[in-house]
């Protein structure tokens, strides 16, 4: 799986994390869904680590399409709302 991080880079994460990832993904659903800007912040902060973490950063010159793109690490709660929303952004 290709994730990209926006204003970031890319990462190829291999496929045995896509559960992990959609578990941080529906948790940052449920804080959005709550208005919990704490829990936001958390739950988005672990999602962020975990895609830089484990995954390996591709080089500019691999062009490789993503199969998800992550907000910008700046981004603030009323503006994840519009993301994070539904079965949010990790494609089950």
């Amino acid at each position: 799986m290709i994730v990209r991080i926006a204003g970031e880079d890319q990462y190829e994460l291999a496929d045995n994390l896509r559960d992990q990832l959609n578990e941080l993904d529906n948790a940052v659903v449920a804080s959005c869904d709550a208005d919990d800007e704490a829990a936001f912040k958390q739950q988005f902060e672990a999602l962020l680590e975990l895609i830089t973490s484990e995954g390996r950063v591709l080089a500019d010159d691999e062009l490789v399409e993503s199969d998800v793109i992550v907000p910008p690490r700046d981004t603030s709660l009323e503006e994840a709302k519009r993301e994070f929303s539904g079965d949010g952004l990790i494609p089950d």
